[in-house]
């Protein structure tokens, strides 16, 4: 039986930021959780992309990496350990001091807080430093992704995710519409 990896969806951090709703299809501890998406899509891996805008060690023993990385719509919030040790000794190298971009690939958690808000953040696979167009490239992508989404969110024939998205989150189409406006927009200004 050969192993295939889930594929990696471009998902802005704004939309990574409202999701909330953890799906896991069978109770095999092997089997993989999903984070859905306000736009109806489950995902497992994200790439995400943005300027690493902090950096922090946690830790001596058992290593823990902090950063932020922050695209046009919001702040992404990633980490990497000694159980991702490529992606840990990726980000150990970067140097904050001078404005990064990065690329990200990684898994999305979701932690809720005791009064209940769910906060996410992306457990880093691989890090890699890029120039501003790849970081630019990657905006056109994620929007373009994003808009597929959408149109499938709106659709007269929705998928099971699509129902449960639009039960569980409660942002309009035109919402997502002015998020990928407003981040095509900021690039296209640089």
């Amino acid at each position: 039986m050969s192993y295939e990896r889930e594929p990696a969806k471009r998902v802005f951090a704004a939309e990574l930021r409202e999701a909330s709703k953890m799906i896991k299809d069978s109770e095999d501890e092997k089997s993989p959780v999903y984070l859905l998406l306000p736009t109806g899509e489950r995902c497992n891996r994200v790439l995400i992309a943005g300027a690493i805008t902090q950096k922090d060690k946690v830790g001596d023993q058992n290593i823990l990496y902090r950063a932020r990385v922050s695209d046009p719509t919001g702040i992404f919030y990633i980490n990497a350990s000694s159980y991702q040790p490529e992606a840990m000794h990726q980000l150990a190298k970067i140097d904050t001091s001078t404005p990064s971009f990065v690329v990200v690939v990684g898994k999305p958690n979701a932690y809720t807080t005791p009064d209940g808000k769910t906060l996410i953040s992306v457990r880093a696979e691989s890090i890699v430093v890029v120039d501003q167009e790849t970081r630019d490239l990657w905006v056109q992508d994620a929007a373009r992704s994003t808009l597929d989404r959408m149109d499938a969110l709106v659709s007269d024939v929705p998928s099971a995710d699509v129902v449960l998205a639009r039960e569980t989150y409660h942002l309009s189409a035109e919402h997502w519409k002015k998020m990928v406006s407003d981040a095509l927009s900021r690039i296209m200004q640089l």
